[in-house]
């Protein structure tokens, strides 16, 4: 009986360790520039499952309701890319911009931040 407990804890491990998915973004930050005070900004970055299982993105938490994060609704297959779109609306906002965007997945690298920064000029 014990030993039937053993193999079960190994075998659950191993599929833990072994089989999982891995979100890898090929650029987690980006730099809009300059722009001026109203203007949507849309970003999309773009990332790879490095894993062996499908990447399933769950959700994004955001510093202030001026970001907008739009996931993927479809499970990524191990190898494939794919992208998060995000838009940052400028109208209530000005000055240097610095804004981190976390992504929350079952990645084994889960959560993962992405990062984007400007300037607004007010109107």
């Amino acid at each position: 009986m014990r030993t039937l407990s053993f193999i079960s804890v190994v075998l659950f491990l191993s599929m833990h360790c072994f089989g999982q998915s891995k979100l890898v973004f090929t650029d987690a930050k980006k730099n809009f520039g300059f722009v001026k005070q109203g203007k949507v900004i849309e970003m999309k970055f773009e990332f790879i499952n490095e894993g062996n299982q499908p990447l399933v993105l769950s959700e994004s938490k955001v510093e202030c309701s001026c970001t907008e994060v739009i996931l993927p609704k479809d499970p990524i297959m191990p190898k494939k890319k794919s992208f998060v779109l995000v838009k940052f609306n400028t109208l209530t906002v000005f000055d240097r911009q610095d804004r981190i965007v976390e992504i929350q997945s079952n990645a084994s690298n889960n959560p993962q931040k992405i990062r984007f920064k400007g300037v607004v000029l007010k109107k």
